[in-house]
């Protein structure tokens, strides 16, 4: 595999635009009528020129600004960073028929380093790009941390969205994302058989909750949480991988009731404990994915060097999701802004991509 570069040979294959916005679940549809500024996700931080040009106009322009001697890279960035999903895969599609060259290749021919990294994951298809990140996931040493991509895949979007990544992980490596999950010599249980739960649940999409349930449940997760016994043990998989997102809320809601405290508070209390850590996350990406987004740029970010690869990850992983509402919670809980962190962490025209996608604070 070729680090953040994507491997067109095994993605090129996949259909830009059957999968798409099935990771927003909140969002509808983006177009080129005019219509595409206006109903982007309120809490997505791109903007959106209204209306845009045709996928043929950016598409040439594109061509223009990879022509030549050099590469207009700030060309790149004005045009796929103000474009949504849906629009950028319109514009791969144009690009290849006018020039016979995929649009990602020529991203990767032309660009380098991180600034390659960022532009080539933001113009990928969602779902094929939560695919090739569970895939390096999986094969990473280096902590449990790059569990947090998993978890993220699994969690952080919507149930359809994490559907349309395994047949996209299917299509691009030939084989499933549960069974590479089971196989990975990364984790040890019981933490791997909780990241096989998650990437291979489906969670009911509709929002009936049933009270009785969430008070049963949530007595059954302090009895593992709090009481200290395996905080992954067979009942909180069975729970935290199983439930619809409003119904894990009205637990999470009874468990606080009844026992004075928030049960991502208690898992925060065990800090040395990675398994609690790991549930922690799953609790944040299930119910409020702005503070675990929001805990991943600053980890990026605080300390000796950049860990510019988890920075891009959330960065354009949210844009079109909720990067407004990581902002708001980074604020307040770091006192200070996304922006002015990325500002002085990051420089050239991989800072440029960036600041595009993080948009006005």
């Amino acid at each position: 595999m070729c680090g953040w570069c994507c491997c067109l040979e095994c993605i090129h294959n996949i259909p830009p635009l059957n999968l798409l916005f099935l990771h927003f679940s909140s969002a509808p549809r983006t177009g080129r009528d005019g219509e595409g500024a206006r109903t982007l996700s309120p809490m997505a931080s791109i903007s959106v020129p209204d209306p845009a040009p045709s996928p043929t106009e950016d598409a040439e322009n594109i061509r223009k600004a990879v022509q030549g001697w050099g590469t207009d890279e700030n060309a790149l960035i004005e045009i796929l960073g103000h474009r949504t999903a849906a629009q950028r895969a319109e514009i791969a599609v144009a690009y290849e028929g006018l020039y016979d060259k995929p649009l990602l290749r020529t991203l990767q021919d032309e660009l380098s380093s991180h600034f390659k990294g960022a532009m080539t994951l933001w113009t990928m298809d969602p779902a094929a790009r939560d695919a090739k990140l569970a895939y390096k996931a999986l094969r990473k040493k280096g902590g449990d941390r790059h569990a947090w991509v998993l978890i993220e895949v699994a969690c952080a979007s919507s149930p359809d969205h994490l559907v349309a990544v395994r047949k996209a992980y299917c299509s691009a490596y030939d084989s499933s994302l549960e069974e590479d999950a089971a196989a990975c010599p990364l984790y040890k249980e019981p933490l791997k058989q909780f990241l096989v739960r998650l990437v291979s649940s489906y969670r009911d999409g509709g929002d009936h909750v049933d009270g009785e349930l969430a008070r049963a449940e949530a007595a059954e997760l302090h009895g593992a949480v709090a009481a200290k016994k395996q905080p992954l043990h067979g009942d909180v998989v069975r729970i935290v991988s199983s439930r619809s997102k409003p119904q894990l809320k009205a637990t999470f809601q009874h468990y606080k009731r009844e026992h004075g405290k928030a049960i991502d508070e208690v898992l925060e209390g065990n800090r040395n404990d990675k398994l609690s850590a790991m549930l922690k996350t799953a609790v944040w990406c299930l119910t409020s994915p702005e503070k675990h987004f929001a805990e991943v740029i600053r980890s990026s970010i605080i300390g000796l060097g950049t860990d510019e690869e988890s920075l891009t990850r959330a960065i354009v992983s949210r844009a079109e999701v909720d990067l407004k509402k990581v902002k708001e919670e980074y604020k307040v809980r770091y006192k200070t802004t996304v922006t002015k962190d990325v500002v002085g962490d990051t420089s050239g025209y991989y800072q440029g991509i960036l600041l595009t996608l993080i948009g006005a604070e």
